[in-house]
Order: structure tokens, then sequence, then C-alpha cells
């Protein structure tokens, strides 16, 4: 999950997971799998960079939990 603020300045959290598209229009529209569309004040690399913290967050403690082959 990532925090993101709509136009109007109110925080939520996204599943980062359900993302199918971003765009820049000039806002920045984030597309759902599901159809449903959040607009957001942060830009497209600011979000690809919260993904890419957030996944790295989860996976860093998998490295010890899977025995070597």
């Amino acid at each position: 999950m990532i925090k993101l603020t709509q136009l109007n300045g109110k925080q939520f959290m996204l599943n980062d997971d359900l993302i199918e598209i971003i765009e820049n229009i000039p806002e920045t529209k984030i597309t759902l799998t599901t159809g449903k569309y959040y607009l957001v004040a942060e830009d497209l690399d600011a979000i690809t960079q919260m993904i890419i913290n957030y996944k790295r967050g989860i996976y860093k403690g998998m490295i010890n939990i899977v025995p070597n082959a």
C-alpha cells in the first residue's frame, strides 16, 4: 500500500497491486484494474519510487526465508 494525496489534499492508502496504468495529464491519473481511477498530486516518478520502496521493504526479509537450493 502506498500513501497518496488527492487533489483536494485528502490523503489515502492505495493497494499498488491494483494499478493498471499511471498517466500525467497534467495531473497524475492512476487507473486500477477495476476501472476506477484517482487523480493525485504526486507525479509519476514519485509514485514509481513509492512502489519500489514498498515492494523492496516487503521482499527484503524473504532472502533469509528461502534456503539455498
